[in-house]
């Protein structure tokens, strides 16, 4: 196997892509060609070789893959809390009493706890009432905010005792102040903190976390970002995140054992949240408290629900998916599962009651999860046997009342589905009689797209709301009415309102005209931005 990966030049639309990332595009060729040499990537070599022959054939989406790829914290850091523009006023402008100070010292060390690190720690020289303020306040500190930034943290985490409330390291370029990091870290684990985003600054890709982190027992919400996750294996099982809430893995290089280690070892995690791995993971969800489960990525082979008690919401993602990589979704024990999402015929696998689920699989009691009421799926209505899958796994949460359906892209028809494949197709539980919502998204108006909708409306006794969001390519309101026009002419089994959606120039951010009955409303996909 040859030693290296040929890089790929930078072209105007990927430059124009890169400036508005505010990255100079010659700067950003070098360190691509940079990246894309597999001495430099490492263990990310065979993503990328995988990555080229997706690209050859699917220019359009390179810009995207590239931001996901490399620069995925502008986009999914979470936001401090505390703003740069805060200022501090002991005293009003038209007040001689300074009430500000007589507040209790609660008071005070929670509104020093809010205010950037370099203004904290100048209340101090308000007066002597303000002067051990500083030192006692649970303290946020985002290096963002500092000039030198290593000095300064260093600073900072040597002068005040703990705890820290949030502290956030996105500017710094780790690999070059790695062993100062450890050290970061251990002051951290032992003076407590509760929230912590770190942030390897982009290069190398693979640099080692510290585990100095798997001893920070106090954290509630930990979000890490481009990081190799330390080895967990032959640590104690006294190593463990007793207050963890929620957890964030953008990009970082972790195995399924790792993951299966940080849910064992937190017993109140609530939230786990993984976007971009580049290891094909196998996740097994054993937890008494995880109530929300998001993954965005390509890499992932199985997710099984073992025994998950009070999961809700179960949102899986493809970033981009290569030929052949399927995920196996499979569902055990977990009777609070409300949400599930984003299902897609081409790219998932559905396991229910240890039976996958084919197109005209018979249902049965082990093979229905009736707590489902959210059901968000993406078809490719132009492919015959993606649209025939629907049936199937609709009869699986016969109690779905809101359903979020996203037309997926097809290049070309594979195979025409049977005009009278619906009416064939029998009762569908949840159509008939319990789905009162409907967001069609990426609408084309293709013959198979209007077929299942006429169907559906056709059946859907207790329908309410409908919203069809219009894919690009409409060219005017006329068109898209010659579109519709059929729907208009069925019988509707119910009352509901259809409401088309295009985006366009307009300040509010979109047109919206209705073509039934004159109702006109707004809705936001629960799925959409998770």
């Amino acid at each position: 196997m040859d030693a290296r990966v040929s890089p790929v030049p930078v072209n105007p639309a990927m430059a124009a892509g890169f400036l508005r990332l505010g990255i100079d595009p010659d700067e950003a060729e070098g360190l691509f060609r940079r990246a894309t040499t597999i001495d430099t990537l490492g263990p990310f070599a065979p993503m990328v070789t995988v990555a080229r022959e997706f690209l050859d054939t699917q220019l359009n989406e390179y810009e995207r893959f590239i931001d996901r790829l490399f620069f995925p914290t502008n986009y999914d850091l979470p936001t401090p809390p505390v703003s740069a523009a805060s200022r501090l006023f002991a005293l009003p402008p038209d007040d001689a009493v300074d009430r500000v100070s007589c507040l209790p010292d609660t008071l005070l060390g929670n509104i020093v706890s809010r205010l950037p690190i370099k203004d904290a720690a100048r209340t101090a020289a308000l007066s002597r009432r303000w002067n051990g303020v500083w030192r006692s306040a649970p303290l946020v500190l985002a290096d963002a905010d500092l000039l030198p930034v290593t000095s300064a943290v260093s600073s900072v985490l040597a002068a005040h005792p703990g705890p820290f409330r949030c502290v956030h390291l996105t500017s710094i370029r780790m690999a070059e102040f790695h062993g100062l990091l450890t050290s970061w870290l251990q002051l951290l684990a032992d003076k407590g903190i509760q929230e912590l985003v770190l942030v390897n600054n982009r290069y190398p890709l693979d640099l080692a976390l510290p585990a100095t982190f798997l001893g920070m027992a106090t954290l509630t919400r930990l979000y890490l970002g481009l990081w190799r996750f330390p080895c967990t294996a032959g640590h104690p099982r006294s190593t463990c995140f007793p207050n963890l809430r929620e957890l964030e893995l953008c990009n970082v290089l972790a195995e399924s054992r790792d993951l299966d280690f940080i849910l064992d070892r937190s017993p109140v995690l609530e939230t786990l949240s993984v976007k971009g791995n580049l290891f094909k993971l196998r996740l097994r969800l054993v937890s008494q408290s995880l109530l929300c489960v998001k993954f965005f990525s390509s890499f992932i082979e199985e997710i099984f629900v073992v025994d998950a008690p009070r999961l809700e919401q179960l949102i899986h993602s493809e970033v981009w998916a290569p030929d052949g990589n399927r995920t196996k979704i499979k569902i055990g024990h977990a009777p609070k599962l409300n949400w599930l999402g984003y299902l897609d015929p081409e790219n998932h696998v559905l396991d229910v009651g240890n039976t996958i689920i084919k197109a005209g699989t018979r249902v049965s009691p082990s093979t229905i999860v009736p707590s489902v009421t959210f059901l968000a799926m993406e078809v490719r209505f132009g492919v015959r046997n993606d649209a025939k899958m629907i049936p199937s796994f609709l009869r699986c949460f016969p109690n779905v009342e809101k359903l979020y359906i996203r037309c997926g892209k097809t290049d070309q028809s594979a195979g025409k589905l049977n005009p009278k494949f619906w009416h064939e197709s029998g009762i569908i539980e949840c159509i008939r009689s319990r789905i009162n919502m409907l967001v069609f998204r990426d609408f084309h108006g293709g013959r198979s797209e209007l077929a299942f909708l006429k169907f559906f409306f056709e059946n859907a006794l207790v329908l309410k709301e409908v919203v069809v969001m219009l894919a690009a390519g409409f060219t005017s309101m006329e068109e898209v009415h010659s579109k519709v026009a059929s729907l208009e002419s069925i019988k509707w089994a119910s009352e509901a309102s259809l409401v088309l959606m295009t985006w366009c120039s307009d300040p509010r951010g979109g047109c919206i005209r209705s073509f039934k009955r004159g109702s006109n409303f707004s809705v936001r996909d629960p799925f959409d931005n998770c």
